[in-house]
């Protein structure tokens, strides 16, 4: 039996399941509804679009985005990150000192291209032109591509000349984003960059070790994952490309991802494996107004719904099953090989 036959096999026995969602989750989505349309959100947003971590309506827009949700996101909180965006005082990603405008705050005034490339998308689904409204996040993905077709979030991997220290996490949500848009030189070698990593490893560089050495959590799927990576989103993101541009995937560069999901959930539920937000810090206004780096992160109620390890995902479950069908097209067009 060839390898796409095995592959195929492993997959239409996965049987299909739906998770229905608690009490506590339905909760959590009308609690978070409510705060979007709410003064403090519109003035938490005019004070900062993105910070703090990981409560302010930045993560909110993108949970209930992440739950299918994104048409109950009020209309004025998305006209108010758009705004906030537009506001940004850089619409570029400094690589060098030079890069910085004087008195530059290098956490709030600018983005990065993880960020960027959730946002977009979260907005993107609110009924939002992003191109029209933010015409500068298009060209962004392209211009700072590295020559492996990746991207990173460290602006210090840019000086490194010698290796190409590129990201998963900095890669795919811009390449998330940009499948919408249409074919692109940009997509086809971010893709190039997924198979090339068969989805799951880390980068070979000494720049990057980081990345290698936590690769093989990305195995244990996470939910919200915010900009956070594992494997059935990468899985996801490739056969999206593959899909909508009826391009051909590698057989090899899938199969053990592919594999791996079927046999550590044979009912097809898939439940949640890590919280990667923990333990992680964030910048915060202080009562005396002045910004400043804390260790510790707020969630809010529909994160800690949703993310309770070991507990079956209903996001996660109908993602698996819908990217499970949609390669069984792929194999069945001759598109995995």
């Amino acid at each position: 039996m060839s390898l796409t036959d095995q592959l195929r096999a492993a997959l239409t026995a996965v049987p299909d399941a739906e998770v229905p969602r608690t009490p506590a989750i339905e909760a959590g989505i009308d609690e978070a509804v409510r705060y979007l349309d709410s003064d403090a959100a519109l003035a938490s947003i005019a004070a900062d679009v993105y910070w703090p971590k990981w409560n302010c309506p930045w993560w909110q827009m993108t949970m209930l985005w992440e739950l299918g949700e994104a048409a109950r996101i009020p209309t004025r909180a998305a006209a108010a990150m758009v705004e906030g965006l537009r506001a940004l005082r850089l619409h570029t990603f400094p690589i060098r000192p030079e890069d910085w405008p004087p008195n530059a705050d290098r956490w709030r005034d600018t983005s990065c291209h993880c960020a960027l490339g959730t946002i977009d998308q979260v907005l993107s689904a609110c009924g939002v032109d992003v191109d029209a409204e933010l015409p500068w996040v298009r060209p962004w993905y392209a211009r700072y591509q590295m020559r492996d077709g990746g991207l990173n979030c460290d602006e210090a991997a840019y000086l490194v000349e010698d290796e190409c220290p590129s990201s998963m996490v900095g890669t795919v949500a811009p390449f998330e984003a940009m499948i919408r848009r249409g074919p692109s030189e940009f997509l086809d070698r971010a893709a190039a960059l997924l198979v090339a990593r068969e989805l799951r490893l880390g980068s070979p560089t000494r720049h990057n070790a980081e990345e290698r050495d936590m690769a093989p959590r990305w195995l244990e799927l996470a939910f919200p994952r915010f900009y956070f990576y594992d494997v059935l989103r990468g899985l996801t993101a490739l056969v999206r490309w593959a899909t909508a541009e009826r391009r051909a995937i590698p057989a090899h560069a899938i199969a053990h991802v592919a594999e791996h999901l079927a046999r550590a959930h044979p009912d097809g539920v898939v439940r949640v494996g890590r919280r990667p937000f923990d333990g992680i810090g964030t910048h915060a206004r202080q009562p005396d107004g002045v910004w400043r780096r804390q260790p510790n992160a707020a969630t809010f109620p529909l994160v800690e719904a949703v993310a309770v390890i070991g507990e079956p995902s209903g996001a996660l479950t109908a993602e698996w099953r819908k990217t499970r069908h949609a390669l069984v097209a792929l194999i069945d067009a001759g598109l995995v090989q």
